[in-house]
């Protein structure tokens, strides 16, 4: 089969991949149950595999999947880049006229800023901080669609909906589109998530890096990227141009990593770099390039980490743990830091949690929002559950279900319903039954328990009148409570619940 074939090959992969990956997306939206091999891109992800290994010090078996993109990389090189990753699919489709033009005046030692990255955030990750998996592209692109891009469409799609309901004779057919969609592509309530300005804002400027060069990310940036390049330059099968070579530089023009080395005196493919796309196979006049067999680790590049920067990102990943740990007070001290069920030792998680938003995007109720400072930098969009937005439903266990890394431990339901995380606590001063006399029962009603932690007590209050009424006032037994926030949710005073959840 030719090369051209070939390359159609790689494109269809690549398609069916990104395809994959939606389907993936759409698939857990706000459902109480994960599909099987949801996470299983982040499952085959080196970078999210060792940045939480390292960090937990343990075998994290659904993460041992990430073998086989590793075995694949020494084998042929980076194919996952090429093939497989949806972001760097996204970034290779998303061109810009004029961008190969401008990435001539980028010096290809920007290439190391990739490896620097990759080096603090292996380090950070030693000491236990996972903050720096932030940066990895699976993260990066998931929680862009989950926390920004998805709920903007739903509302777009909420919105076109509520004006063409205004003319009848439309009615039915948008009644059929809804019993379609609705509960499964499209959820039930209006998701909506913090920060996703300043998320979809990061995921808008990598895209944008394209008027720069093409798949500048790719390029310069991407931590995973590096991580695959160094596992290449020891690759049995890299890319080599022959002794037919014109060096008309036909492969460079459509290489879109920048992978080829068009020095004169040493004209080649660079197996770092390459993320076998097999554009210049495809494109090379003579026809001579072809994979060839080699035991030997690639040329050192100009780019690459000398002994003393990696030695310089490892102390930076160092020093980075070592001011993140003076915000340990902040972190234990935050009584707003309510954790999925099952999680019980802060340190633990924060060392296992590899950012995927997974959990966020199939939480039905939303109720997983992404931690800005509530746990400190340590905790950097990692879940948290904020009741006013969202309650742990009493009946789902999908979180537990769709996380990769087994930082939200995957409990029977059972036992989930008994995992506290939180107890609520109320506010007489804003409680209506308390602070007015005004009859009020919907935290008791709504709180999902057997024995119900929210009970109410008849009292005789008097009322602006000057009348004596009887009253029912909400307590609530502790030691019932379990945090689950379903109560905050649906206190119907504006702004602040006047029933809270705190930390456990």
């Amino acid at each position: 089969m030719s090369w051209k074939n070939w390359r159609r090959v790689r494109q269809a992969v690549q398609i069916t991949s990104f395809v994959i990956y939606i389907y993936l997306i759409f698939s857990v939206v706000e459902r109480r149950v994960a599909p099987a091999l949801s996470d299983i891109f982040f499952r085959l992800d080196p970078l999210a595999a060792a940045g939480a290994m390292l960090a937990s010090r343990s075998w994290i078996p659904k993460l041992g999947l990430a073998l086989v993109t590793v075995g694949l990389t020494l084998l042929i090189g980076r194919v996952w880049c090429g093939w497989i990753c949806p972001l760097g699919s996204l970034l290779e489709w998303v061109s810009f006229k004029n961008a190969r033009r401008r990435s001539a005046s980028i010096s290809p030692r920007w290439r190391l800023a990739k490896y620097f990255l990759l080096a603090v955030s292996l380090s950070a990750a030693i000491f236990g901080v996972l903050t720096w998996l932030v940066f990895d592209p699976i993260a990066i692109f998931t929680r862009t669609l989950t926390t920004a891009i998805l709920p903007a469409l739903f509302y777009a799609v909420n919105a076109v909906e509520t004006a063409l309901y205004r003319v009848d004779f439309l009615s039915p057919a948008l009644d059929g589109f809804e019993m379609l969609v609705r509960g499964t592509l499209i959820p039930v309530e209006q998701p909506a998530f913090s920060q996703s300005l300043v998320i979809v804002g990061m995921f808008t400027g990598i895209l944008a890096l394209n008027l720069l060069a093409h798949r500048f990310w790719c390029r310069y940036l991407c931590p995973l990227g590096a991580l695959l390049g160094l596992l290449s330059k020891v690759s049995l099968f890299r890319p080599l141009i022959g002794s037919a070579c014109t060096q008309c530089t036909r492969c460079a023009v459509v290489c879109k990593p920048g992978a080829v080395d068009t020095n004169p005196q040493n004209f080649h493919i660079m197996p770092s770099e390459c993320t076998v796309c097999l554009d210049c196979f495809a494109n090379c006049k003579p026809g001579d390039i072809r994979f060839g067999f080699s035991v030997k680790p690639a040329p050192h590049q100009e780019f690459d980490l000398s002994r003393r920067q990696a030695l310089g990102a490892l102390a930076t990943g160092a020093a980075g743990v070592l001011l993140l740990g003076t915000e340990l007070r902040v972190q234990q001290d935050n009584p707003w830091r309510i954790r999925p069920p099952g999680v019980n030792d802060e340190g633990t998680f924060l060392s296992t949690c590899i950012r995927c938003s997974q959990c966020m995007k199939i939480c039905p109720t939303t109720a997983l929002q992404p931690a800005l400072m509530e746990a400190g930098l340590a905790g950097l969009w990692t879940p948290l559950v904020a009741p006013r937005v969202g309650y742990c439903d009493y009946g789902c266990t999908a979180c537990g279900q769709v996380c990769p890394s087994g930082a939200i431990p995957k409990l029977p339901l059972e036992e989930k319903r008994q995992a506290v995380i939180g107890k609520a606590s109320i506010d007489r001063n804003r409680c209506l039954p308390w602070a007015s006399g005004q009859p009020c029962i919907v935290c008791e009603e709504m709180c999902p328990t057997p024995q119900k932690a929210i009970r109410l007590e008849e009292a005789q209050v008097t009322d602006a009148n000057g009348e004596v009424t009887t009253v029912q006032r909400p307590s609530v037994y502790r030691d019932l409570c379990i945090g689950c926030g379903i109560c905050e949710h649906y206190c119907p005073l504006q702004g602040t619940a006047a029933i809270r959840v705190y930390d456990a």
